[in-house]
C-alpha cells in the first residue's frame, strides 16, 4: 500500500512575526525536500477543514469561538506571547486539524498504508483551553478521538519524539484510558512539564525526559527499552506519531543530539511495533536544512513500512 501525504496551501497562509522560529519556510523546505523522485510514488491530498464536532470533542466551545474571534484581519495578534495569528492562521488551523482526521480515515479504511501530516501550525502544545508553544488546535488528539469515535477503535496510541514535551496532548488526553500517550523530551526545556512521574490518571501516559546532549544512541535505547515495549504492550489500533524533528543537533532551540538516521531509526522502530496503522503529523524542528533533511528520512521510513 502506499502512503498518503497530506498537504494544504493555507499552511503558507500562516504567517508569523519576522524572525519568529516557527515560519512558512519550514513547510517550504519540507515539501521541495518530497518533491524529489524517490518520492514521487506518495498518495497526495488535500488538507480539509476540520468539522466542528471533531474539534469541540477536545475542545470546549468557548475556546474555539475565541480562536476564531481574535483571528485578525491584517497584521498579527499574539495568542499567548510566543503564539502568533495572521489573516491566514485560522484557515490553517483548521486544514491542519482537518488533514489529522483525513489521515486517519486513510489509514483506517485501508486507503493507505499510513499517512504523513506535513501542515501547521502544529499542535502538541495546545492545552484544553489555551494555545500555546506556536499551537492553536490539539491536531494529534483531534484524530485520536477521531480514530476512536468514528472508526470503532478500542486503543489509540500517540507517540511524541518533540524535543519539548507535548504538554498540551498530555492534557487533552490522560483522562482517556483509550489512549497512551508516550514523550521523549530534553529536560530541561520549554514547556517545563513532562517529569517521569506525569503517568497519567490511568497509568496511560509514559514520560522520558532526556537531558541536553543526548546522543542518537542514548535516544534509540530509550525508545528500544521504555517507550516501544510499552506500545506492544498497549497493543493500539493505531498509532499516532507527532513527529517533531527539533531533537536534531544543529536545531536552535535545543539542545539534543540527533541526527536524519536517528529520526528514520524510531519510524522504523515504531512501525515494526504497531499493530495497527501509523499516521504521522508534523510538530516542531527550526533549522531548516536539518528539519527538510530529518522530514525526508522519516517519510522514507513510513514509505518503506508502507510497502
Amino acid at each position: 500500500m502506499s502512503t498518503a501525504l497530506i498537504t494544504h496551501d493555507a499552511a503558507h497562509s500562516h504567517v508569523t512575526p519576522p524572525g519568529h522560529p516557527e515560519q512558512v519556510a519550514r513547510l517550504q523546505y519540507i515539501l521541495r525536500a518530497l518533491d524529489a523522485p524517490e518520492f514521487s510514488a506518495l498518495d497526495r491530498h488535500a488538507a480539509p477543514y476540520v468539522a466542528d464536532d471533531d474539534l469541540l470533542r477536545v475542545h470546549p466551545a468557548d475556546y474555539v469561538q475565541m480562536i476564531r474571534d481574535v483571528a485578525p484581519t491584517e497584521g498579527w495578534v499574539a495568542v499567548d506571547s510566543d503564539t502568533f495569528m495572521s489573516p491566514g492562521s485560522l484557515d490553517a488551523a483548521l486544514r491542519a486539524a482537518g488533514a489529522n482526521t483525513l489521515a486517519v480515515d486513510l489509514v483506517c479504511g485501508n486507503r493507505a498504508g499510513n499517512a504523513f501530516v506535513a501542515m501547521r501550525p502544529p499542535g502538541h502544545h495546545a492545552e484544553t483551553a489555551k494555545a500555546m508553544g506556536f499551537c492553536l488546535f490539539g491536531n494529534v488528539a483531534v484524530a485520536a478521538k477521531y480514530a476512536l469515535e468514528h472508526h470503532g477503535l478500542r486503543r489509540v496510541a500517540i507517540l511524541d519524539f518533540d524535543v519539548h514535551h507535548g504538554n498540551g496532548t498530555q492534557d487533552l488526553v490522560e483522562e482517556d484510558a483509550r489512549i497512551f500517550f508516550a514523550s521523549s523530551h530534553q529536560m530541561p526545556l520549554y514547556p517545563g512539564t513532562g517529569a517521569a512521574h506525569e503517568t497519567g490518571a490511568h497509568r496511560n501516559v509514559m514520560n522520558v525526559p532526556l537531558p541536553p546532549g543526548t546522543s542518537g544512541a542514548q535516544f534509540r535505547s530509550v525508545w528500544e527499552k521504555a517507550i516501544l515495549p510499552a506500545v506492544e504492550r498497549f497493543a493500539p489500533d493505531l498509532t499516532l506519531v507527532s513527529a517533531g524533528f527539533d531533537a536534531h543537533r544543529a536545531d536552535p532551540l535545543a539542545q539534543l543530539e540527533l541526527d536524519a538516521e536517528d529520526f528514520a531509526w524510531v519510524t522504523r522502530a515504531i512501525c515494526d511495533v504497531a499493530t495497527g496503522g501509523v499516521v504521522s503529523t508534523l510538530e516542531g524542528g527550526y533549522d531548516l536544512d536539518a528539519l527538510a533533511a530529518s522530514a525526508a528520512a522519516h517519510v522514507s521510513a513510513l514509505m518503506e513500512a508502507a510497502r
